[in-house]
C-alpha cells in the first residue's frame, strides 16, 4: 500500500499534501476564533470523523492557552446495539481522548451518548413488538441516532444561543449526501459554515467535505494521531471489514476502497446483510464468537414476518390494506423468543469469547425491567415470564424484584386458564386482560376508567382469528364503498350494523410499515 503522491482527483493533487493541511488548520483556528459560539464533534470512531477531530486538535494545539477559550464538545452516539468491536475501539478512544485533551490543556470534552431505556432497541423490539426496521419503517434511526444527539446540541443551543457542529461528511460518499451538501452551500451565512436543515440555531462545519476515501486514509496514514491512539489499528480494523480484507489507497475506478466497509449496529435489517461483521468472521478466527449475533440478526431479517406478528395493530384495530391486514406487534411468542434469543447469545459469547467480551452486555439490566413493565403492565401478560426466560437461558435467577401485586393469578391458575382455553390464543389473551383489569381497579375508591378499560379488552379480543377479522374488514370496506351511492338516511342504515372494530388505514405511512 502507498501513501506517496497522490492520485488524480485528490484535494492533495494540485498544491500538495502539506500546503492544503496547513491551509486547513489555518481556516479551523480562523473559525474558532471568530466568535465565542460553542463547537459539537461529531465522532462515530470511524476514519472521516477521526481524520476531522485530528484536524481540529492539530489546528487548536498550535493556539495560546488563552485562546483556546471556548469548548469544543466531542459527542458519540452509542446505539447500544452497535457492532462489539467498534463499540469496544470507541468507548477506548473516548477514554484516551479525555486522558489526553486533559493532559495538553485542549478544551476538547468528550461525551458518550445512548438512547434512553425507553428508546432502546430491545425495548420497542422485544418489549413493545415493533417488527424489526425496514426502509419504510425505519423506527430505530431517530430513536437510536438522532434523539440522543439532537438533545445534547439543543441543550448546547439553549445555553449558549448557538452551536457550530462539526462533521466529517463528505461529498463523494453518496451522490444524495453531495446533493444536500451543495444545496446547503448555497445558503451559507458565513464563511465555511452552512445552516442546519433540522436544528435551529446550529450550524455546519464540513472540513473534508471535498475529500475522497484515499485522501482520508492518506492523511490518517502520514499523520500521526494526536492524542494518541493507533490509525493504523482503525485501517486493520477497516480492513478486517471488507470481504477482500484489503483498503487499497491510490486506487482506479475499478477497485474497491476501505471506504466500503460500513459499520453499525450488529441487528440492522435496513441491508440485505451485515458484510462488515461477516467479513470479519470470515477474516479472522478470533471473531467467531460474533457468530450468534450473526445467526440472530439473519433471524430477524425474515421476508415475510407476518406469522410472528399479530394480526391487529398496537391499538387492537385491524386494518386493511388492498385485500390483506396491516399486521401489527410481534406476538407475545415471538417477543419472548426473541428474549431467549438474545439471552443466549450473550451467555455463549461471554462463555467462549475471548477476555474482554467476558462482560458483554447485548441487553442491559435497565432494558429488561423496561421490558418486563411493559408485558406485564401494558399488554396484561400477568404470567410474568421474563424472570423465567432469563433464568432458562443464563443459567442464572433473575436479579429484578417481585411483581406480585400486578399479578392477579398465580402460574398454576394461568396454566389453568391457559389450558380452559383450548388453544385459542385470543379467548385466552381477552380473559386475562379482562381479570387484569379488573384486578387494578378493585382497590380503586374511584374506579374511574374500568368501563373504558373493559371495552378496549373487548375491542382486542372481538374477532375469531385473523380470517374472521379480514372478512369482517372486507365487508365493512364494501358497505362504505355502497353507502357512497346512497343517500345520508340510507348510508346511517348501512353503518347502523357494527360487526367489527377494524378502521380504514389512517395515513400512507401507516400503509408503508407493513413491509409486505
Amino acid at each position: 500500500m502507498s501513501y506517496g503522491k497522490p492520485s488524480a482527483g485528490s484535494v492533495f493533487a494540485d498544491n500538495g499534501y502539506a500546503a492544503v493541511i496547513g491551509g486547513l488548520k489555518t481556516e479551523i483556528q480562523e473559525l474558532y476564533l471568530a466568535d465565542h459560539i460553542p463547537w459539537v464533534v461529531g465522532y462515530s470512531g470511524g476514519k472521516d470523523s477521526t481524520a476531522t477531530l485530528q484536524l481540529v486538535w492539530l489546528a487548536l494545539a498550535e493556539l495560546t492557552a488563552e485562546q483556546r477559550a471556548k469548548p469544543v464538545h466531542v459527542i458519540s452516539t452509542d446505539t447500544l446495539v452497535e457492532n462489539p468491536i467498534v463499540a469496544a475501539w470507541v468507548a477506548q478512544s473516548l477514554e484516551v481522548l479525555a486522558d489526553a485533551s486533559t493532559a495538553s490543556g485542549m478544551p476538547i470534552q468528550p461525551h458518550r451518548l445512548t438512547p434512553t431505556v425507553e428508546d432502546s432497541f430491545w425495548v420497542n423490539l422485544i418489549g413493545r413488538g415493533y417488527p424489526a426496521p425496514r426502509p419504510k419503517f425505519r423506527w430505530c434511526t431517530e430513536r437510536l441516532k438522532i434523539n440522543p444527539s439532537n438533545t445534547f446540541i439543543r441543550n448546547v443551543v439553549r445555553d449558549h444561543g448557538e452551536a457550530i457542529l462539526v462533521l466529517g461528511t463528505r461529498k463523494a460518499e453518496s451522490s444524495g449526501r453531495s446533493s444536500r451538501m451543495t444545496k446547503l452551500e448555497g445558503r451559507r451565512i458565513r464563511d465555511k459554515l452552512s445552516p442546519n436543515g433540522n436544528l435551529p440555531n446550529s450550524l455546519v462545519y464540513s472540513p473534508i467535505e471535498d475529500w475522497s476515501n484515499d485522501d482520508v486514509w492518506m492523511f490518517l496514514m502520514q499523520t500521526q494521531n494526536p492524542w494518541g491512539y493507533s490509525n493504523k489499528d482503525l485501517l486493520t480494523m477497516y480492513q478486517g471489514a471488507s470481504a477482500d480484507g484489503e483498503c487499497p489507497l491510490v486506487v482506479d475506478s475499478s477497485t474497491p476502497s476501505c471506504g466500503d466497509s460500513r459499520f453499525g449496529c450488529w441487528v440492522c435489517t435496513l441491508v440485505d446483510k451485515d458484510k462488515s461483521m461477516s467479513a470479519m468472521i470470515q477474516n479472522d478466527d478470533e471473531k467467531e464468537w460474533m457468530l450468534p449475533l450473526l445467526e440472530l440478526r439473519d433471524e430477524l431479517d425474515v421476508a415475510d414476518d407476518k406469522p410472528l406478528r399479530d394480526f391487529r395493530r398496537m391499538n387492537g384495530n385491524v386494518q386493511l390494506f388492498n385485500e390483506g391486514l396491516i399486521h401489527g406487534p410481534y406476538t407475545q411468542e415471538s417477543r419472548e423468543r426473541w428474549l431467549s434469543k438474545l439471552l443466549a447469545a450473550q451467555t455463549y459469547i461471554r462463555a467462549n469469547g475471548p477476555e474482554q467480551v467476558r462482560n458483554l452486555e447485548l441487553i442491559r439490566s435497565a432494558e429488561l425491567e423496561e421490558i418486563r413493565r411493559i408485558w406485564v403492565i401494558d399488554k396484561h401478560e400477568f404470567e410474568d415470564r421474563l424472570p423465567v426466560i432469563y433464568r432458562e437461558a443464563t443459567g442464572v435467577a433473575y436479579a429484578g424484584k417481585p411483581m406480585d401485586e400486578h399479578l392477579p393469578l398465580g402460574a398454576d391458575d394461568v396454566d389453568l386458564l391457559r389450558d380452559l382455553a383450548d388453544g385459542d390464543r385470543l379467548h385466552f389473551e381477552l380473559v386475562r386482560e379482562l381479570l387484569d383489569v379488573e384486578q387494578r381497579h378493585r382497590s380503586m375508591t374511584r374506579r374511574a376508567g374500568l368501563f373504558d378499560a373493559l371495552e378496549d379488552a373487548l375491542k382486542r379480543g372481538f374477532y375469531t382469528d385473523a380470517t374472521d377479522a379480514t372478512d369482517r374488514a372486507l365487508r365493512r370496506r364494501d358497505l362504505k364503498a355502497r353507502a357512497k351511492d346512497h343517500s345520508d338516511q340510507t348510508s346511517g342504515q348501512l353503518f347502523a350494523m357494527p360487526d367489527s372494530y377494524e378502521r380504514p388505514a389512517a395515513s400512507n405511512n401507516d400503509q408503508e410499515a407493513t413491509h409486505q
